[in-house]
């Protein structure tokens, strides 16, 4: 069975995982109202998605 001859320092296992980071979450501005929604999915202050209301817009 393999075992490490040496311990892995922080800097080394630190390194090997940086590339271990969870992607920004993106945001956009609706073309309809402004407000700030992820892509591809339904504003919530307007409704819209794809140039057509899918939903009713919620009151605020």
């Amino acid at each position: 069975m393999a075992v490490p001859k040496r311990r892995t320092s922080k800097r080394r296992k630190r390194a090997r995982n940086t590339h271990k980071v969870a992607p920004a979450i993106v945001i956009q501005s609706c073309p309809q109202c402004g407000t700030m929604k992820r892509p591809h999915r339904v504003c919530n202050g307007c409704g819209f998605y794809a140039g057509e209301q899918r939903v009713t817009a919620q009151e605020a």
